[in-house]
C-alpha cells in the first residue's frame, strides 16, 4: 500500500527523520514560513497538536522559501523562532522546495495524490495543509486560508476511524 512512510526529511536540528516513525498516527503536514502573514496559524497548529497528541496526532512543519521569500531562517534558527514566537513543540523541518524539479519527494507524493485550487496540483502558497491518516495515506488537502481550528472534526474522525478507510474532504 502506497504511503508517506517511504520518505525521510531533515529536521531543523539537522537530524534525519523517517516518516515511517509516524505509523499508526494521524498527521497534518504543513509548508510553513516565518515571515508569511499566515504564520499566525502556528499558534493554532500547536493548539491542535497539544489537544490531540495523546490520541496519536502530530503536526509536521516544513519550512519553505518558495513563496514571496517568506522564510529567511535556516536550521536551528527555524526551531528557535517558532518556539519563541508560537511556543511550537511539534517537529519543524529544514527548508524544502514544494514545487518544481527539485521539490522534496514527500511533496511530490502529496501533490500527485490530490489537487488544490482550480484542480491544480501545484502548491500555491505557504500553509497548505495535508491530512494523513494512521495508514500513512493522504486524506485531504486544505488551502492556506483554512484555519487549523476548523479541521478539528476531520482530525477527530480520522483519530476515531478504526476501519482504515480514507475519508476525503475537498476544500
Amino acid at each position: 500500500m502506497d504511503s508517506i512512510y517511504r520518505f525521510n526529511a531533515q529536521l531543523a536540528s539537522g537530524e534525519n527523520f523517517s516518516l515511517e516513525s509516524l505509523q499508526g498516527k494521524t498527521a497534518l503536514i504543513v509548508n510553513i514560513a516565518s515571515k508569511c502573514n499566515f504564520s499566525v496559524q502556528m499558534a493554532s497548529l500547536e493548539k491542535l497538536y497539544q489537544e490531540y497528541k495523546q490520541q496519536g496526532f502530530t503536526v509536521l512543519g516544513f519550512a519553505c522559501n518558495q513563496f514571496g521569500h517568506n522564510e529567511p531562517l535556516e536550521g536551528n534558527e527555524l526551531k528557535a523562532f517558532y518556539q519563541q514566537h508560537f511556543d511550537v513543540s511539534f517537529p519543524i523541518f529544514n527548508k524544502v522546495l514544494v514545487n518544481g524539479p527539485d521539490a522534496h519527494p514527500l511533496f511530490n507524493y502529496l501533490k500527485c495524490h490530490t489537487r488544490g485550487i482550480a484542480q491544480n496540483r501545484a502548491i500555491k502558497w505557504n500553509f497548505t495543509k495535508f491530512l494523513i491518516n494512521s495508514e500513512g495515506q493522504l486524506v485531504a488537502r486544505y488551502a492556506p486560508r483554512t484555519k487549523p481550528e476548523t479541521l478539528k472534526m476531520v482530525i477527530e474522525s480520522n483519530l476515531n476511524d478504526e476501519t482504515g478507510l480514507i475519508q476525503c474532504a475537498k476544500v
